[in-house]
């Protein structure tokens, strides 16, 4: 498969960080390496939505 060189590079917000320590926690990394986050099924990426809301949430009210 031909690579993109031109690719820009994402920069890493904090909402990134938060979804991605979520998907370890659920077990979905190894998911999303190989398939990307595409590759998650609604059911898995809305458990990561729902998850990260109510982080963000509890973060707010503290």
């Amino acid at each position: 498969m031909k690579e993109n060189k031109n690719k820009k590079k994402k920069i890493v917000t904090e909402n990134d960080i938060m979804k991605y320590e979520i998907a370890n926690e659920l077990g979905l990394m190894e998911k999303i390496d190989e398939l990307g986050w595409a590759g998650l099924t609604a059911k898995e990426a809305g458990r990561i939505g729902g998850l990260l809301t109510a982080r963000k949430k509890n973060k707010k009210k503290k």
